[in-house]
């Protein structure tokens, strides 16, 4: 048995590698991320994650253990994914500036064809924002690959001014949440 990462995203290894988890391997799903329109976040998270789940589970083992997940940020009624230019991201914090938003993250864990989808959902509190922070953060680069523009685990950690909630959701990954599916699924980690 292997435990088979469906992410790309080095957060989620860095993390799952935290946890000591044992025989992981990394295997990125690549395709489309499309969800039927209308779907509310937290359905919309697992409906992406469990699509990606089953892409990669399709390559390995029946026994292998797939985890997938998918975040995004919720915030007046849109979805703020990954930001496709530095203006798109810069018009994201800008946003987000002096508000709470909603990060909401999708787990699939497929294991023997069954499949445990959960979501978790955290509320991030910025601070106001000056429109030279925002320009220079996004010159960092570090908004580019991070669902709504910012990493609260790196330099936009001094915008954030509280977060209620999984703080690891807003990395990515909810690891309370995760442990217990896995845990249902036969592998204990603690």
């Amino acid at each position: 048995m292997e435990i088979i990462l469906a992410s790309g995203s080095p957060r989620r290894l860095e993390l799952l590698q935290m946890l000591g988890v044992k025989n992981l391997r990394v295997i990125p799903a690549k395709g489309e991320e499309l969800a039927p329109a209308g779907l509310e976040p937290g359905e919309l998270v697992k409906f992406l994650a469990s699509h990606k789940a089953r892409e990669v589970a399709a390559l390995c083992g029946d026994d292998d253990v797939i985890i997938a997940a998918d975040t995004i940020v919720w915030h007046q009624g849109r979805v703020f994914g990954k930001p496709h230019s530095p203006q798109e991201a810069a018009e994201m914090l800008r946003s987000l500036s002096g508000c709470s938003h909603q990060v909401f993250t999708g787990v699939s864990v497929l294991r023997r064809g069954r499949e445990l989808l959960e979501y978790e959902m955290s509320r991030v509190h910025f601070r106001p924002l000056a429109q030279d922070e925002i320009d220079r953060y996004v010159a960092t680069g570090e908004p580019m690959d991070k669902a709504g523009a910012y990493g609260a685990q790196g330099k936009a950690a001094l915008f954030v001014r509280g977060i209620d909630g999984d703080f690891f959701n807003v990395m990515g990954l909810p690891l309370c949440t995760l442990g217990q599916m896995l845990k249902e699924q036969g592998v204990v980690l603690l």
